[in-house]
């Protein structure tokens, strides 16, 4: 049984939301804004979290912000409707998936299945873990442990959400290859959710950056504008 956290000050859907999510069998914990919400996250972490975005004393903003200084939890952030702003904000933060209100139970549900398989799901695919698509990747400065979840650069740790790392995972598997936005919404999203293009623009943005930490000379992930991304050959 999955863990889901739910952050959102509005009482009708901590209620509704929580009840459906019950119903389909999972253990949720109902916070009614980031504060009181941030320590439980840190000190029991969840194995999903939905947080809402307009909250009083701590946005959900502030909460992604806080909790990814210390770990790569699943996020899907609840937006406006017309918060595209907030979305792409969300993304760049680290976010792995957005909805919009209003939206259906069954949308959510689908949604978190999706987030959930991804950062559940056993990576190497064979009992030794080092086969196939999933075995440790080496380009020149990045290694990447898709068992592990562990991505470096020159030996310094790159922290990645699940969405950020299917993606580099995707592009450093066949350097020089471009792929487009759709493939790359192939690799990291289920095939029953839609993401539209600046989706996959924002996590690139976020990926980028991240490595940029580390290393300001970072320009292994190339734009082919109108067509997609490639990851540079070593």
């Amino acid at each position: 049984m999955a863990t889901i956290a739910l952050v959102d000050d509005d009482e009708n859907i901590l209620t509704s939301v929580s009840m459906f999510l019950e119903n389909e069998g999972y253990d949720v914990r109902t916070f009614t804004d980031g504060a009181e919400a941030l320590p439980h996250l840190t000190e029991t972490p969840p194995d999903l979290a939905i947080f809402d975005i307009k909250m009083p004393r701590m946005d959900g903003l502030e909460l992604l912000r806080r909790v990814r200084q210390s770990s790569n939890l699943p996020v899907i952030f609840l937006t406006s409707k017309d918060g595209e702003f907030d979305e792409a904000l969300g993304l760049d933060l680290g976010a792995d998936d957005y909805i919009a209100k209003p939206f259906s139970h069954q949308l959510l549900a689908r949604r978190i299945k999706a987030v959930l398989r991804r950062a559940q799901a056993d990576p190497a695919g064979s009992a030794d873990g080092e086969t196939g698509e999933h075995k440790v990747i080496e380009r020149g400065q990045l290694l990447l442990d898709p068992n592990r979840h562990t991505c470096t650069w020159a030996g310094k740790p790159v922290r990645l959400t699940v969405t950020e790392f299917l993606i580099l995972h995707a592009l450093a598997n066949r350097p020089g290859f471009v792929k487009s936005r759709d493939s790359l919404m192939d690799a990291a999203y289920d095939d029953q959710v839609y993401v539209d293009d600046r989706t996959i623009d924002s996590h690139i943005k976020r990926i980028r950056k991240k490595f940029r930490d580390v290393d300001d000379t970072f320009d292994s992930i190339e734009t082919l504008y109108g067509v997609g991304y490639r990851y540079k050959e070593a």
